[in-house]
This record gives structure tokens, C-alpha cells and sequence, in this order.
């Protein structure tokens, strides 16, 4: 399992912001060419996002790339040069079609046999941001083994159905719910949206919490503020980890003895609530927290 708990986008063009994003702990880095880079700040961008893939070490964190849109001005160029420097992926903005991102998976392959790399070996990354998207969230899905998460652009979402942003967020309830449907049903990340108040520092604890509660993998942040909190939030607390050990146990032992559910504290303990208990584990083995 690979964790991305927090995804930290960073512009592509401010070579010292890079080189501080590599101190935060962060599961993965996010070098923007996109929205965070001036339209004639571009080729400097791609300049410094190539010498930073060639010359620093990013540690545990992934080396992930956001590309301009596919089809835009800016895509092919974007690709011819980044790819030759190997990031580990390739985020996708405003993906609505699943035949978007397979002309990019086989324009990855292409590089990936010529350098003789691993199939695959670069993954690819889809942000879903419209109405378009969210209806087509099936054949995305289905676009191929390079694609291993999905991301929520609320704001941007919010734009195109016609929405008001609200701090509540019901504007984007259903849109993140298909989402993480999607991703549970064809086993993909499922990163959510970002909290574009970097100070409001309870509110983005409780969107996290709530995020992952709702089956989030983890979540978008545009400041080094936000890490510590949003990877908490998606990281099972040792109180989880106890309690998720203690009912699988019990649970073994009721089927040794020939018992199926059993109540525990006045609730029914069956089979999901294993799978759930299990998942928690999964996910504290993978940030380290237990072996």
C-alpha cells in the first residue's frame, strides 16, 4: 500500500520551495506546472522541475508531476520534458474521458521501453473537476493499470455545476461520494479535496477527519501547515490499532469455537466490521505504526 495521506502541490517554477518541501515529511510531492505556474512561466518550470528530479533527493516522499492539461498548448511539451527524468507519477488536471489518459499511458510506455524501464513504473494520477468527470467516473476508472488514484477538485467542480463553495461543503457531497465509491470499487486512491484556508487550521482537522471517515485515502494541501494535521487525521491512532487487534482476536476465537457474530459493549460484531478493523491495520502497517 502506498500512502499518500497528505499530496503537497508545489510550484514548479520556485526551485527554493522544492528544496523546502524535501524537510516536511511529506507522502508526496505534487511539482506543479499547472495552475500554480504563470502561463510565461512555463519552460522555467519545466527547467526546474527537471533539475530537481535530477540533482535532489526527495527521500521517502513521492516525486509526483502535475501537467498541464491534455490537449492543451502546453501537454506534449510538458511530457517530452519531464518523462526523461522519471518522476514516480503523473498527475492528470481536468480529466473527463478515459481515452485522455490512456494516450498518456501509452506515450509513458513509449518512454518507459525506450529507457528500458519497469511497465509501469510510472503511475498516473487523474483530478476529477467537473460534472463531465464525475459522470464518466466509470471508464475513467477502468482506464488502465498505470491509474492508481483519483483526486477531488472541489473548487473547480463547484465552478462548472454552478455552486457556491461552503464551508459545510454539501455543494460537493455527492460528487466526493461517487468518487470514493469508484475508487473502492476499482481499488484506486482516493484523494480529496483541498482546504484553501491554510489558517484555519481546525477546520481543515475536521475535514480531514471526516474525509477519512467517508473513505478518503488521503488529501490534497498547498501548505506546509496542513501536513502535520491531515496526515494525523489519516493515520489509525494507537486507541484504533488496540481496538481493531482486540475484536479481530475476538472474533478468531469465536470461530474456533464454531460462532459467527457475537455482541461486544451492545454492538453486533460481524464479518465488516472485521474487514473494517483489518483495513485499519493495513493502514497503520503502511505508516509504520505496527509491523
Amino acid at each position: 500500500m502506498r500512502l499518500r495521506r497528505a499530496l503537497l502541490y508545489v510550484p514548479g517554477d520556485d526551485y527554493h520551495k522544492i528544496q523546502k518541501a524535501l524537510t516536511l515529511d511529506v507522502d508526496s510531492i505534487c511539482l506543479d506546472l499547472e495552475d500554480g505556474v504563470a502561463i510565461n512561466n512555463k519552460q522555467k518550470a519545466r527547467d526546474t522541475i527537471a533539475n530537481a528530479l535530477i540533482n535532489l533527493d526527495f527521500g521517502r516522499s513521492e516525486r509526483l508531476v502535475r501537467v498541464n492539461p491534455v490537449g492543451s498548448t502546453f501537454f506534449n511539451q510538458d511530457l517530452e520534458q519531464i518523462l526523461p527524468h522519471h518522476p514516480a507519477g503523473v498527475v492528470l488536471p481536468k480529466i473527463t474521458r478515459p481515452d485522455q489518459i490512456e494516450l498518456t499511458s501509452n506515450y509513458i510506455a513509449k518512454v518507459e521501453q525506450l529507457n528500458d524501464w519497469p511497465v509501469d513504473s510510472i503511475i498516473l494520477i487523474a483530478i476529477i473537476e467537473t460534472a463531465q468527470a464525475i459522470l464518466n467516473l466509470k471508464p475513467i476508472s477502468e482506464a488502465g493499470p498505470r491509474l492508481k488514484a483519483l483526486i477531488f477538485g472541489a473548487e473547480d467542480y463547484a465552478v462548472d455545476i454552478g455552486a457556491q463553495r461552503s464551508t459545510a461543503g454539501w455543494e460537493v457531497f455527492y460528487a466526493r461520494s461517487a468518487l470514493v465509491t469508484h475508487c473502492a470499487a476499482y481499488n484506486l486512491g482516493a484523494i480529496d479535496m483541498v482546504e484553501t484556508d491554510f489558517q484555519d487550521l481546525e477546520n481543515l482537522r475536521a475535514q480531514s477527519v471526516a474525509g477519512c471517515r467517508m473513505g478518503f485515502t488521503g488529501k490534497q494541501v498547498i501548505h506546509p501547515n496542513q501536513i502535520e494535521i491531515v496526515q494525523d487525521a489519516y493515520t489509525p491512532s494507537d486507541s484504533d490499532i488496540d481496538q481493531a487487534k482486540e475484536l479481530i482476536f475476538e472474533f478468531n476465537q469465536h470461530q474456533s469455537q464454531g460462532r459467527g457474530a457475537f455482541a461486544k459493549e451492545g454492538k453486533l460484531i460481524d464479518a465488516p466490521m472485521v474487514s473494517a478493523a483489518e483495513s485499519i491495520l493495513a493502514r497503520a502497517r503502511a505508516a509504520g505504526k505496527i509491523e
